[in-house]
């Protein structure tokens, strides 16, 4: 007797519908919670961007220098700077007036001033204006950014924009100037090159002796009481607050050592301590990840254990030990509170030119913008940030690639 063979439905196996509806409503909610966290991400990165684009650009003014005027104070810029100033403005009387209108002038301008040829006829030359000019002008004369500016100031102004007397250009000087008290001359150049050498020693500590400790744990130490001792104190060091290793620098590099304070020396050395334990969990990981037939196989055709490790296990756990000194390396790019407990939150104007001298770093520098009065500070500070994301994406980007090219496939 033949069994008749019924085709599998639905209605053949009792809860697939329900089954099937579960799996497409968990597939929608996974959905929504993907776009929920990128619109929330959109929403972040175009608030600081729309922020802080206004710190790549400044604005300038063009004043006219007659041979009379520039004659009559050419044995000083500064006073040259007043009164051409003055000489470009209409009506401007009293004392109260004529701060004011010294107040359209940025910073700087004075050794423009006194760099300019003699003046035999006369001439145009753009100055940069005063911050308070310049964050009006690049958010229209709105007047919510127009309040801080005096009714005399404000008319001169639009005279100046009436008279097409008033440009932006790119503001090269905020990547290149060290910081400054004026919102005009401030830039990020001294904590970007800070950044850089206190990465640079963070990288070559933190990453040679966190793949030196890995090898050592997970390939020749002994599985004992003491290993274990070890492997459970590098776990829990990785959850310790950043502001303990700061402590710990302070303590011992500083008042022990002696070493440079507010130096990029010691900046990298903190940083080390705190990236080790994220660097060596991740390395010991990646070996653990390589079959044990490739050991088995290197040793034996005769390899000893050193060449069967670098030679064979360790070319293929380097994609995942570049993944951990990636992790690494980005949470000690976005640190602040370690390297304020050694000094590196001084104020620095002076772009460093070694390792040894005083410095800053990107996330102090943004803490201390963000601190100041002055409303140009605060779209300095977004675009700070604008180029520590920059700098993180471009450090993750080349850490990718790198570890693309190295990764092998068994």
């Amino acid at each position: 007797m033949t069994d008749t063979i019924h085709p599998l439905s639905r209605g053949a196996l009792p809860g697939l519908t329900a089954r099937y509806r579960k799996e497409k409503v968990f597939k929608h909610i996974g959905l929504v919670a993907i776009l929920f966290s990128l619109s929330f991400l959109a929403i972040l990165i175009s608030g600081i961007v729309l922020k802080g684009y206004g710190a790549f650009l400044k604005t300038e003014v063009m004043i006219e220098i007659t041979p009379e005027l520039y004659d009559a104070n050419k044995g000083s810029s500064f006073t040259l700077l007043r009164k051409a100033t003055i000489a470009n403005l209409p009506a401007v009387e009293g004392r109260k007036e004529r701060r004011a209108a010294y107040g359209m002038i940025g910073e700087g301008s004075e050794e423009l001033l006194a760099e300019m040829p003699p003046v035999t006829s006369t001439v145009q030359i753009w100055l940069p204006t005063s911050d308070l000019v310049d964050v009006a002008y690049k958010h229209d004369l709105a007047p919510e950014f127009t309040d801080i500016l005096t009714d005399k100031q404000l008319v001169w102004l639009e005279g100046w924009i009436g008279e097409d007397r008033v440009r932006t250009r790119f503001n090269a000087g905020f990547l290149t100037n060290g910081d400054s008290r004026d919102p005009e001359r401030a830039g990020i150049g001294g904590s970007f090159i800070g950044s850089i050498f206190t990465l640079l020693v963070c990288l070559l500590l933190s990453f040679g002796v966190g793949v030196a400790a890995a090898i050592y744990l997970e390939e020749f130490a002994p599985k004992n009481k003491m290993t274990t001792f070890l492997e459970v104190n590098i776990n829990n060091l990785a959850t310790v607050p950043s502001i303990i290793f700061g402590l710990l620098g302070l303590a011992v590099f500083l008042n022990v050592f002696g070493l440079p304070r507010s130096s990029s020396l010691v900046g990298g050395m903190v940083l080390s301590l705190m990236t080790l334990p994220t660097i060596i969990i991740a390395s010991r990981v990646s070996l653990q990840a390589v079959p044990p037939s490739i050991r088995e196989a290197a040793l034996g055709v005769g390899a000893s254990r050193v060449q069967m490790v670098f030679h064979h296990v360790l070319p293929l756990a380097m994609p995942g030990v570049l993944t951990g000194a990636i992790l690494g390396m980005a949470r000690a790019l976005g640190e602040t509170a370690p390297l304020i407990m050694i000094g590196m939150v001084a104020f620095i104007a002076d772009v460093p030119g070694g390792f040894t001298e005083p410095a800053t770093v990107l996330p102090v520098q943004v803490f201390l913008w963000s601190d100041s009065p002055e409303r140009a500070f605060q779209e300095k500070t977004a675009g700070a940030i604008i180029v520590l994301l920059a700098f993180l994406l471009v450090m993750n980007l080349a850490a990718i690639i790198m570890r693309k090219k190295l990764e092998k496939k068994w």
